[in-house]
């Protein structure tokens, strides 16, 4: 329940819309955390399959001048990427209370 109180917060506040426009700046800054974050994940061996995905609309959304959806992409990218991150950690000894005895 905790777990997935704290994943929620993480996602629904990354998601939250700007007041004001994004750039191409906002975009790189954005997508270049989102990667380091991904790889980071890809690094624990729990990369979730929507990071990349995500990732991925960013990078297209950017290449059609779209910064705004580009950028909540790539934030969304970031906060997926950050929440496998968690899981992976989390879940690193949980293993050990759900072994049969």
């Amino acid at each position: 329940m905790k777990r997935s109180l704290l994943l929620a917060m993480l996602l629904t506040s990354s998601l939250a819309p700007s007041a004001r426009a994004a750039n191409e700046a906002d975009y790189k800054a954005a997508y270049a955390a989102a990667e380091a974050a991904s790889k980071e994940a890809a690094g624990m061996r729990n990369q979730w399959t929507v990071t990349v995905s995500a990732l991925t609309a960013a990078k297209k959304a950017a290449d059609g001048g779209d910064f705004d959806r580009a950028t909540a992409a790539a934030k969304e990218a970031e906060a997926l990427a950050k929440a496998s991150i968690f899981q992976a950690t989390s879940e690193k000894d949980a293993w050990k209370a759900m072994e049969i005895r």
